[in-house]
């Protein structure tokens, strides 16, 4: 059985892999876009955008960006509501953005990576393959070979977008599981929560109980949430807690929380899922092979937040692959290159993640945040610089600035 030749197989079109490949859009590269489902297709998610994905559409193309903003399917968000282990509550106004009516969206899923395969399923110089699960891949001196069904597929390159689980990575990869490194995620859509803030805030419930992780409730288009909650996975093995059971409690019995679901219903039953957390340099490339999205582990450890990383990596290895692809050079120390400034662009704001996240295991030190902030709009500016600014954000992660806070 002789393979159907590719210049580039990408694996996994969300995101990540729709951004490689709508990078690729006027380059001769040939490409094989394959995923295991076809679209509109759900993905358990948060479904929060932020700021940085709206900037990263407009990076890639202007008409990209207003096609975005044109697309109905979404909620805008001004701002986040905080709430500390105490029950305190911290309304924080988002910055005006540099792109789009709104610094953050709220999208389903199921809508949004339709929007990104919308963008790229025409393109001439690629060839799609929908519900195809890949079943093998093997590396030989030429290249890669992917095994999908009965037919075999070839290209000197494969592209690794296949979320959390990816095929690519546990074939070609060197990354595993570990669980300080790793959240375990529940989501649940409703209708009929009530209690929003009117300019649409997505919530971040941080209780004693779920530090360092955090339930959520973000509002979604046509009076529907998403509810859910994500723990260090660590944390979950080490407490022996059920966290569907947990769940549960917070929205049935939470005092913040019990009177916003009394008449809302479930759209649908609890979802699990994990999330790959950006909280430690991984190697993401190696010979014929780059790992993007979720499947290079680069969500945000604090946020939780991943799409926007996911489209800057898909962006940065379009970018690669078109010098790999003139120079011949496949190889694993030509990769390392995709490595080097996927790092260089992400790791501080990563490895501050990583920091924000551990102080959350001070619950006193967030009870006093919040409690400061409330009583003093010029702290309460500043958190909301530092939530929009990487340099300013890092000023959370250093003493000097709890000193100046518990003496203003």
């Amino acid at each position: 059985m002789s393979a159907k030749k590719f210049d580039l197989i990408i694996v996994g079109a969300g995101p990540a892999g729709c951004a490689c490949a709508y990078t690729l859009r006027n380059s001769n590269i040939k490409i094989g876009l394959f995923d295991k489902s076809s679209f509109p297709r759900d993905k358990i998610c948060g479904d929060a955008l932020s700021a940085d994905v709206v900037n990263q559409f407009y990076r890639l193309d202007d008409s990209l960006g207003k096609s975005f903003e044109a697309m109905s399917e979404k909620l805008d968000s001004h701002g986040v509501r905080f709430y500390s282990p105490n029950g305190r509550e911290l309304n924080i106004d988002f910055v005006n953005p540099n792109y789009g009516k709104a610094a953050g969206y709220i999208s389903k899923r199921i809508d949004f990576d339709s929007f990104w395969f919308d963008q790229v399923k025409e393109q001439d110089n690629i060839e799609i393959f929908l519900n195809s699960k890949v079943d093998a891949i093997a590396r030989n001196d030429d290249g890669v070979t992917l095994k999908a069904g009965d037919k075999e597929y070839f290209a000197p390159m494969i592209i690794g977008a296949d979320g959390a689980h990816s095929i690519v990575n546990r074939e070609l990869g060197t990354i595993k599981v570990e669980k300080h490194h790793y959240c375990a995620g529940l989501r649940q859509y409703f209708k009929g929560v009530t209690g929003f803030h009117p300019s649409n805030h997505i919530e971040l419930h941080f209780y004693n109980d779920l530090l360092p992780g955090y339930f959520w409730i973000f509002p979604l288009p046509n009076g529907h949430a998403n509810v859910g909650l994500g723990m260090l996975s660590s944390e979950v093995s080490k407490r022996k807690v059920n966290i569907k059971e947990r769940l549960h409690d917070i929205i049935n019995s939470h005092p913040n929380i019990k009177n916003r679901f009394k008449l809302a219903e479930p759209l649908e039953e609890i979802q699990g899922y994990g999330l790959p957390i950006g909280s430690k340099k991984r190697p993401i490339s190696g010979d014929g092979f780059l790992l993007l999205g979720d499947a290079a582990s680069l969500i945000d450890p604090f946020t939780g937040e991943g799409i926007g990383n996911a489209i800057r990596s898909g962006r940065i290895a379009a970018e690669h692959i078109i010098e790999s692809h003139k120079s011949g050079q496949y190889d694993a120390k030509f990769n390392k290159r995709y490595d080097s400034i996927i790092y260089k662009k992400m790791w501080n704001e990563l490895r501050l993640g990583r920091t924000l996240q551990q102080l959350l295991k001070y619950p006193r030190l967030f009870n006093f945040i919040v409690k400061k902030a409330n009583n003093n709009s010029s702290i309460k500016l500043l958190l909301t610089s530092m939530l929009d600014n990487v340099d300013l954000k890092k000023e959370l992660a250093r003493p000097a600035f709890y000193f100046k806070l518990l003496f203003s």
